[in-house]
């Protein structure tokens, strides 16, 4: 079984080497731009998405064009075509798309263009290999550097070279790679036998960004989605404006917006995880994001993109924790009532509440889903059990207590009943 993780480390890049990875950029994305340029010919007819016959078309041009390694013209080459295969996937489905475009500042790296160690790497560029030295913290121990980038049981697999204007920094997203064999994965598997207690997590496009199964209302989807309108609308006209001085203040409003957006997913993944061990999980449950544009109202690109960050983030940070994150089928969980189990689409009244037209049940809508959510994974989990005697636990952590397959409820305070603080947010538990 493989583990792959992926840290993010600073580079101390020597100021008179710091052109020639801005310039091995720009060819990196010429590359990668001219090949998307060819494959997408013709759009409605045919677009080439084979490595092979896109490296033989353009390799020996973009060779002689560029003053990139043989590796880094063959890793443009095929960034373009990923991106090919997926917007004719797109274009499959009926939906619109259009030539693929490469403008971020990020090159590819593997072990033939580039040498890793535990503490520099060697990166080649249009002027000969730089060596640069990684910005390690001063305790790295429990941090995913010294978790993984400094832990010898890791290898280093591909990984991306990226630049922060702002700040004017490089970073390397070092992707890691670890084999575990079968002693251990079956120690693990003994391990997590103790106990199976599951954390929901319905996501949104307005309201909270996040609700748990423990009724946690966290983070504030309705003002990322009003400072994403406002940004819109500067840069809607600053483009009017077509000035050099407005294009540069475009990318730096882009690059803010990223880095906010970013923090702001940090936090609310924080949050999650805090809820998962304050409840003793194991396991926290998504839907599966597979087409959420189209199956949420609302939903945008920016939306889909938020969410498969946070679930990004949520996951490798839940691997510190020994908590596994896991996405469960999302049909119907918006309109199954967890108390009765009758499933109907006008059980859900409008977007937040939630009524069941048979046994009359109330609560907050996002919250049903999140424990539907988290009742799939808990059904999935104990059928992949094979002991006789029924196997391990398996419960759904709610706002006061667990509740298992079988619908015994065990409260966490004898007093408690499950049910409290559903219909709506605390202050406790509203993400900022």
């Amino acid at each position: 079984m493989e583990v792959i993780r992926t840290v993010k480390v600073k580079l101390d890049v020597p100021d008179e080497r710091c052109d020639d990875l801005h310039q091995t950029k720009k060819q990196f994305l010429n590359c990668a731009n001219t090949t998307a340029e060819w494959a997408w010919r013709h759009p409605k007819d045919y677009c080439v998405t084979s490595k092979q016959k896109a490296e033989n078309a353009l390799y020996e041009q973009l060779r002689g064009e560029t003053e990139l390694t043989a590796n880094l013209v063959q890793k443009g080459i095929r960034r373009a075509i990923e991106a090919t295969k997926s917007g004719v996937a797109r274009l499959k489905k009926g939906e619109n798309t259009s030539q693929p475009h490469f403008d971020a500042w990020s090159v590819v790296y593997d072990k033939r263009s580039a040498t890793f160690h535990r503490d520099y790497v060697s990166l080649s560029t249009v002027n000969g290999r730089v060596e640069c030295d990684y910005v390690l913290p001063d305790n790295p121990e429990g941090t995913p550097i010294g978790k993984y980038l400094l832990n010898e049981e890791y290898e280093f697999r591909m990984s991306t070279l990226q630049y922060d204007r702002n700040s004017g920094s490089f970073y390397l997203h070092a992707r890691m790679r670890r084999t575990t064999d079968e002693l251990e994965q079956s120690i693990s598997d003994s391990s997590r036998a103790k106990h199976r207690t599951v954390l929901g997590v319905d996501l949104n496009v307005d309201g909270s960004l996040a609700v748990t199964s423990t009724g946690a209302f966290i983070g504030n989807a309705d003002a990322m989605n009003h400072r994403r309108r406002e940004i819109e609308k500067t840069r809607g006209s600053m483009q009017q404006a077509g000035t050099r001085s407005a294009h540069l203040s475009i990318q730096s409003m882009k690059d803010r917006e990223r880095r906010w957006m970013q923090d702001e997913l940090h936090r609310v993944s924080n949050q999650i995880l805090e809820e998962a061990r304050d409840h003793e999980c194991t396991h926290i449950a998504f839907e599966n994001l597979t087409d959420i544009r189209k199956r949420m109202t609302g939903a945008k690109r920016f939306h889909a993109w938020a969410f498969r960050r946070l679930s990004q983030y949520v996951e490798y940070k839940a691997d510190m924790y020994g908590i596994e994150v896991e996405q469960v089928n999302p049909a119907h969980t918006s309109q199954r009532c967890t108390h009765c189990g009758f499933t109907h689409g006008s059980n859900r009244r409008s977007k937040h509440e939630f009524v069941c037209q048979k046994c009359k049940y109330e609560l907050n809508a996002d919250y049903n889903a999140s424990k539907n959510i988290a009742q799939k994974l808990l059904k999935r989990l104990h059928s992949g059990q094979t002991s006789s005697s029924g196997g391990a636990p398996c419960q759904c952590a709610l706002t006061s207590g667990t509740l298992n397959l079988n619908g015994d409820y065990t409260a966490s305070d004898p007093e408690s009943a499950e049910g409290e603080s559903t219909d709506k947010p605390t202050t406790s538990v509203v993400g900022s």
